[in-house]
């Protein structure tokens, strides 16, 4: 039996995950959850959770659908994410 212990996140990448959440949040506008969701390819839930910095180290590939989903250029996710937290 293989025990998985997972690292404990630092205060810098749950402020990352928070900020993220919060960014996708508000280019998803007044679109639904769903919408997004079913552009994106992902549970309602799973953007749920990003959006609320429930899940601060969302999967690349889940955050790139989920920001083409809104229109949001992955540069323009770095830049407003990790810049203003240095």
């Amino acid at each position: 039996m293989t025990v998985v212990v997972r690292v404990p996140l630092t205060q810098f990448e749950r402020a990352r995950g928070e900020r993220l959440g919060r960014l996708l949040r508000t280019a998803r506008g007044q679109r639904s959850m769903v919408d997004v969701a079913a552009q994106a390819r992902i549970s309602v839930e799973t953007l749920r959770k990003i959006e609320t910095g429930r899940v601060p180290t969302p999967a690349f590939f889940t955050v790139a659908a989920v920001a083409e989903a809104v229109g949001l250029s992955l540069d323009e996710l770095v830049d407003a994410t990790v810049e203003q937290l240095r």
